[in-house]
């Protein structure tokens, strides 16, 4: 068995507070702004209160009890004046029955600045949890506090503690003898407390439904109850279950794995310096245990109106689960781990498809580093080892991610594993250049969908983002669209489930956003996610209208130009190194023109699903989301480029072609593939180089091969540098006459000129005597017949090139070849000559 890792940062342990007496040493709670609130016994059973101020990282005693009690719950308030802690008595067999028939359980609230009176607040026969509210706003001491009191006779009360300041800075309750209360919730059956946001959650039984209720308590401490949300799911009468008021004790583990397990995730965000709500709202569901084979648990995704619930194969059936089942909130992900058995990473923002998931089996190595014992999983991801006493934080390790994608074979892996690596942030470049790294040595090894095109499209979307709310629903966030191929060791059912109800009209933050999210999935069933067919279509049209020489408004033309110029601008301001890989070279005025195109149509698109974001932010958007799917073109272009040594000028023609150029051809034609998809632009001089590489690698039939299908585009440039490049050999001149008899007509008369051959001259007439008869009229007959200038006495080539000389001298403005006044009769009657004088040997 490998060493195992520290799975989090470490924020507190038995050790960390206390070197003497840890044994007895207990965390009770972990409140709103970070301080832990823990409990020891000294030899003679005192109960000691302390705090560890996560800031100072230092401890603070609070209170001690001069009696051997057992604390059920502990809380402190914000300015650490009050103590709240409900104690039980202790008992010899241990702290299995601490709650004897007819004892009390106290629920204390303590004077602690300094330690003063200590008032009763509740003395009753069942258990008692404490939590104080801790305000959004903590610059200054609050006159008023207060105390959520949860009791196991289902209901939950809170508690209105006004304090006052004496003899200097004592403080003490006012009117302890009155303390106004009033009624939160009753008659419920699970309830939890989500320290981060103050929310507290809790399902009330209708009529034998679940119904899952949300009451938020603002910085004046009043609260509303903001949803209603029908549940799934099975829960009895009688039972009772809280979640995350205070940390649990530690329980027999056998019968963990017994009772189900019930938490709700809501998540924001900081990435990249900027906080980012996600609107999210999961409901994490698993029932009691009942098979040693396998394992099934639910997670309802409310912001995207369905739920999902796996069954993960447990593998030996001697494999016994002696420990339940964790849910971890880790940000845009939600973890599921069950000890020894699995760890599945739930993507939240994007869960259609389960390959953007991961999900691991015992054997893994990665399972292996995880605790194996008991955890408790808190608000804002801590979560508590109750084995080793250890407080953590849980975070995705980058690092770690990174050098798993490396290691594992399997594609739906390497898919969820590339998103999340991306969706933890961190130094952007670095990232990518990872990333391009490990593309590049397993181009080849991924079947089930294309490396490159899903790291352009994943590393664009995750680049813009977290600048704007709701961009998550206008921006593709992955390539592949479905996914038929099984995971390994789970199976899942997807199913359509009632949305929450808002109970108000009014909001902000968070419930602004899941508000948004709520409606998206009622009004918006087709997805709002761009795609380029309307830019395909369009440019389609332009070069169309480009090649027949009607083009639309030059002032439209231009706009689209000048959006492809300040694309550029925008790429070349990102790239503070020089450049190794010769592009940008040339006009590329094609894909200038899909650039262009592009950014016009995400325009567009944001600005009529945008809401409140003015137009320029939004230009200003498309703009740098066009560049960033170029600049990753570019990055994987330089990887490959310094990876292989080549110079940065272009190759030449001449010599035969190097291993490293092979590869890079590799390469370029495997990008190629990834963005004529998805119509996605390319730098300009790509398509130059590409073929530039393609002549001087393939053989003439691949060459040719290659040319037809379309992977190689021959552009004028590329074609004018091999004109002028390699001489007229044999083998050259049969390139080249391949090479030109394949050009668009107009670029093909341009090359022709360039190249002093009998072929090119044979080209060159063809084409002026086909301009010339296109609109040609047969005339009656001359009675007079000129006798012909040329030596040569052939009759039905002296006629042709009398009509030729006829329609020249009456159309000389229509029919003068642009560019090559020398071109007449004259020159095709001598270019047909030789013609036959070839075909003849002579």
């Amino acid at each position: 068995m490998s060493k195992r890792r520290e799975f989090g940062e470490q924020i507190i342990s038995h050790k960390g507070v206390l070197e003497n007496n840890y044994e007895s040493l207990r965390i009770l709670n972990v409140e709103r702004n970070g301080n832990v609130i823990y409990t020891y016994k000294d030899n003679k059973g005192n109960v000691f209160f302390g705090l560890y101020d996560c800031q100072t990282r230092q401890n603070e005693h609070l209170y001690t009890f001069e009696k051997d009690l057992h604390v059920v719950s502990c809380s402190v308030n914000s300015d650490r004046t009050l103590l709240a802690a409900s104690l039980v008595h202790s008992t010899k067999e241990g702290r299995k029955n601490e709650l004897q028939p007819g004892s009390k359980c106290l629920t204390l609230l303590v004077e602690i600045h300094p330690v003063n009176n200590v008032k009763v607040l509740k003395a009753v026969d069942s258990y008692i949890w404490v939590q104080f509210l801790y305000p959004h706003v903590e610059s200054h001491p609050l006159p008023e506090n207060h105390l959520l009191l949860v009791s196991e006779e289902k209901y939950i009360e809170k508690f209105h503690i006004q304090v006052i300041q004496e003899d200097g800075s004592r403080v003490v309750i006012k009117d302890s003898g009155h303390l106004p209360r009033e009624r939160v919730a009753e008659d419920f059956v699970w309830a939890q407390w989500d320290m981060s946001e103050q929310r507290l959650y809790y399902i009330d039984l209708k009529k034998s439904r679940s119904i899952l209720k949300c009451l938020q308590f603002s910085a004046d401490e009043k609260f509303n109850l903001m949803f209603e949300a029908p549940l799934d799911i099975t829960l009895s009468d009688s039972g009772f279950k809280l979640v995350n008021f205070g940390c649990d004790d530690l329980q027999d583990q056998e019968n963990l794995s017994k009772h189900l397990t019930l938490c709700v995730f809501t998540n924001h965000t900081a990435l990249l310096n900027t906080f980012l709500l996600l609107g999210s709202l999961c409901v994490c569901y698993s029932p009691k245990f009942d098979s040693w084979e396998k394992f099934t648990y639910s997670v309802f995704y409310f912001h995207k109106g369905h739920g999902k619930t796996f069954t993960a194969a447990l593998g030996s059936v001697d494999s016994h689960v002696t420990k339940g089942l964790t849910f971890l909130n880790l940000d845009y992900y939600l973890a599921v781990y069950l000890p020894g058995h699995f760890f599945h990473l739930l993507n939240i923002q994007h869960p259609d498809l389960i390959c953007h998931s991961l999900f691991l089996t015992g054997n893994s190595e990665v399972v292996d580093m995880l605790p194996h014992s008991p955890l408790q999983s808190l608000s804002g991801s801590l979560v508590l080892d109750w084995c080793s006493g250890k407080l953590y934080r849980a975070l995705l390790n980058q690092s770690y991610l990174l050098q798993f994608l490396w290691n594992t074979q399997l594609d739906c892996e390497k898919m969820a594993v590339l998103h999340c690596v991306l969706s933890c942030g961190g130094d952007r470049r670095f990232l990518e250049a990872k990333i391009i790294q490990w593309i590049s040595e397993n181009i080849s090894a991924c079947h089930s969908f294309d490396l490159i095109q899903e790291f352009i499209i994943a590393s664009s979307y995750w680049s813009m983002c977290p600048e704007t709310s709701n961009m998550d629903k206008l921006l593709p966030y992955s390539s592949v669209l479905t996914w038929n191929t099984e995971i390994p060791g789970i199976t899942l059912v997807t199913e359509e489930i009632a949305l929450p109800f808002m109970k108000v009209h009014s909001f902000k933050g968070y419930w602004e956003k899941l508000n948004s999210n709520l409606e998206y999935v009622k009004y918006s069933k087709p997805h709002l996610h761009y795609n380029n067919s309307m830019v395909r279509r369009e440019w389609h049209s332009l070069i169309s209208e480009e090649k027949t020489g009607r083009r639309r408004s030059m002032v439209y033309v231009k706009n689209i130009l000048d959006n492809a110029t300040k694309v550029i601008s925008n790429l070349e301001a990102r790239n503070l190194e020089p450049r190794l890989t010769p592009l940008f070279q040339e006009a590329d005025n094609h894909q200038r023109l899909l650039m262009g195109l592009m950014v016009s149509e995400l325009k567009d698109h944001l600005l009529r699903h945008l809401q409140g974001v003015e137009k320029k932010k939004i230009e200003q958007m498309a703009l740098d989301y066009v560049s960033k799917l170029l600049d990753l073109v570019c990055q994987i272009m330089e990887t490959s480029w310094r990876k292989h040594s080549l110079h940065p000028c272009v190759p030449h023609f001449s010599g035969r072609a190097s291993a490293a150029e092979f590869k890079v051809f590799h390469i370029m034609t495997r990008i190629l593939e990834a963005t004529k998809s998805l119509f996605l632009p390319l730098p300009p001089g790509f398509h130059t180089l590409h073929t530039i590489l393609g002549v001087h690698c393939l053989p003439l039939h691949n060459l040719l091969h290659y040319i037809d299908s379309g992977v190689l585009l021959l552009t004028e440039t590329a074609v004018t540098r091999l004109m002028k490049d390699l001489d007229n050999t044999e083998k050259n001149e049969k390139l080249k006459f391949s090479i030109i008899v394949r050009l668009p007509p107009l670029i093909g008369q341009k090359i022709c000129r360039l190249w002093d051959h009998p072929m090119s001259s044979n080209i060159i007439s063809r084409n002026h005597v086909k301009r010339l008869l296109q609109n040609y009229k047969k005339k009656p007959p001359s009675s007079v017949i000129h006798k012909s200038s040329f030596s040569v006495e052939f009759l039905p080539l002296n006629y042709f090139v009398e009509i030729l000389t006829d329609i020249e001298s009456s159309n000389q403005a229509l029919y003068a070849f642009e560019g090559h006044d020398n071109v007449d009769a004259k020159f095709v009657e001598e270019a047909a000559l030789k013609h036959t004088m070839m075909l003849l040997g002579l």
